[in-house]
């Protein structure tokens, strides 16, 4: 595996460099802001990016919108996000974006080194990776429940999927046909605002965000 590594702080930096070679995953470019991480992942095309939110020159955002530009134009660049704080209105857009190969881990995650590898490679392979903390932060910003559109069925479903059924599991314990649980899981998506991207990835938000005003 080949990754891209832009974070301002140096001992930081160098530190996950390391680690990551300990773990047999090589580092082809480490670079302190946004500007550099751009013009790495278009030179090395990487596995992965691992980037920080703040960086150079005003230290808010830089590393954020970097990423996104980074996926714009290289789509399929999985990014993992690592940072000390939460950057709503970014992460939202990062986090949304309807692909995979996506996560969000605090800087304090780096401490349990064995979570943190296991992170870097499932986004790697195109899954996703986001810290609980992360979730609970950008789900109590005061929306309205977005559960709220569902229907009591829709609801039944989707406590369902929380519960890692299938769909055809679904359809036996509600006693519905299967071509009733797609449609069901298909509003579900649609009312909780989810883009289409790969199953996988959508029923996995769905039930996050059934998990957290559940």
């Amino acid at each position: 595996m080949r990754v891209v590594i832009a974070e301002d702080a140096v001992l930081l930096r160098a530190g996950v460099q390391r680690l990551l070679a300990d773990e047999g995953i090589e580092t082809v470019a480490a670079v302190p802001d946004g500007d550099s991480l751009l013009a790495s992942v278009l030179e090395h095309r990487p596995d992965l990016a691992i980037v920080d939110v703040r960086m150079p020159p005003t230290f808010t955002d830089e590393g954020l919108r970097a990423a996104l530009e980074a996926r714009r134009q290289i789509p399929e660049l999985p990014v993992l996000v690592l940072s000390q704080y939460v950057e709503e209105r970014y992460a939202v857009e990062l986090l949304s974006g309807g692909a995979g190969g996506v996560g969000y881990l605090l800087k304090e995650r780096v401490a349990d080194v064995a979570e943190f590898v296991d992170g870097v490679r499932r986004v790697a392979r195109g899954g996703t990776c986001i810290d609980q903390d992360v979730i609970a932060q950008l789900m109590a910003r005061g929306r309205k429940d977005p559960l709220d559109s569902l229907t009591e069925r829709e609801r039944e479903v989707l406590g369902l999927m929380a519960q890692g059924l299938t769909n055809t599991a679904i359809s036996r314990s509600l006693v519905i046909s299967d071509g009733a649980v797609e449609k069901h899981i298909g509003n579900i998506f649609a009312k909780l605002t989810l883009e289409p991207s790969s199953e996988e990835h959508r029923r996995v938000r769905a039930v996050l965000t059934y998990l957290d005003h559940g």
